[in-house]
């Protein structure tokens, strides 16, 4: 693709992201499900005027990188130190639901077989992509809402976290059943590793960040360090410890969290994501799709995986909370807030794909499990949260 066309398009999705973008505000929906609905319009399901390509992608990744960038400075330490417990709770059952209702899905499609059979094998993987949750979408309706930092924003952003943790075992576990050269514990233990030394390191991080702060209050070399800081991390979390970049990112900003300037830079890095990050992030979930190549057959699975995707979420994550003290209303909020999925699926999808554990028809099925998951979360929330304003 020539710079021409890259310009094309990122003009065309930018545009016509802000614009469905504001629309879906007038109609009081975040402005997040009118940017993915802009994706289906340009993309190959309407108009086909722009399509996905690696340099896309790549803006869309970073996108979502300065967004959980921006999620962890803005999350309250002492509200996650809180939450901590709750929260692996919360992922637990919000891992173990989807997963069991998933590999039941596929069988009652295509009919119950033997664990050491291929059938099973795929019934088992359509349950590990269930299992992926995508918070960013989340994230960016609680934060117009003025709600990520309260008590469930911390919750959810916290049960996510460990909720990709607990993902990548479980992808490696049903990745281990078909190549015995994944090894699960290595994986384990890497992934302790990496919070083990993000703790240890993020402090001295802090520290030295702490005196640049102080020596350069409110200048732009903060945040440009704080960035700098987020792609590192993200860089090293997936390429040498197998943990999601975005993971990383969002442990970036915990550790300034707590800096004087922790506001300051989570304003330079909104300009950035507001302006042509977040938008091509957004777009580029209903880009991935195409409504047409859907015969009946994948329609069916697709709509029930889409139903049980929701269920499996609310119903895991929202149970647990009420077993754990929540009222009805903030464990529905949490159950829902975790049923976003994004990128995290695709790349389960992606692995399932390269070891020839799925079929490529099955892919059409996520996507539109990303696509009405993200559209249809952040309108639940507000009708939520607008619901518990009026009865205070």
């Amino acid at each position: 693709m020539d710079t021409l066309e890259i310009l094309r398009n990122l003009a065309i999705i930018i545009i016509s992201a802000k614009a469905f973008g504001l629309l879906a505000r007038k109609l009081k929906a975040p402005q997040v499900a009118g940017e993915i609905i802009a994706g289906l319009l340009i993309g190959p399901t309407l108009l086909n005027i722009v399509s996905t390509d690696d340099f896309l992608a790549g803006m869309a990744e970073i996108g979502v990188i300065l967004l959980m960038f921006s999620a962890g400075l803005e999350t309250d330490i002492d509200n996650l130190k809180k939450s901590g417990v709750k929260a692996t709770i919360l992922a637990c059952g919000g891992v173990s639901i989807p997963l069991i209702l998933g590999t039941l899905l596929y069988m009652c499609f295509y009919g119950f077989q033997s664990p050491k059979t291929s059938g099973f094998m795929q019934a088992l993987f359509i349950g590990t992509i269930l299992t992926a949750t995508s918070v960013s979408i989340t994230v960016q309706a609680l934060k117009e809402l003025g709600k990520l930092s309260t008590d469930i924003g911390t919750t959810i952003m916290s049960a996510a976290i460990i909720d990709d943790v607990i993902g990548i075992v479980v992808l490696t576990a049903v990745l281990g059943l078909k190549d015995p050269n994944a090894n699960l514990g290595a994986v384990c233990i890497k992934t302790v590793i990496f919070f083990v030394l993000s703790l240890v390191l993020g402090i001295l991080i802090f520290k030295i960040m702490e005196k640049f702060d102080k020596r350069w209050p409110h200048t732009r070399r903060i945040p440009i360090m704080g960035m700098t800081l987020a792609f590192i991390l993200a860089y090293v979390a997936d390429k040498y410890f197998g943990v999601a970049d975005i993971t990383g990112a969002y442990v970036a900003g915990i550790i300034l969290s707590s800096l004087d300037d922790s506001e300051y830079i989570d304003r330079k890095m909104d300009i950035n994501s507001y302006m042509i990050f977040g938008p091509v992030f957004f777009a580029s979930v209903g880009l991935q799709t195409n409504l047409k190549s859907v015969d009946f057959t994948i329609l069916a699975f697709s709509i029930a995986f889409v139903v049980v995707g929701l269920l499996g979420k609310v119903v895991g994550c929202g149970l647990v909370a009420k077993v754990l003290g929540y009222n009805s209303s903030d464990s529905l909020k949490i159950g829902v807030g975790m049923m976003t999925r994004g990128e995290v699926a695709l790349i389960v999808a992606q692995r399932g794909l390269k070891a020839e554990i799925i079929d490529s028809r099955y892919f059409t099925a996520v996507i539109l499990l990303i696509i009405i998951s993200s559209v249809l979360t952040p309108i639940i929330l507000k009708a939520i949260y607008a619901s518990d304003a009026k009865k205070a």
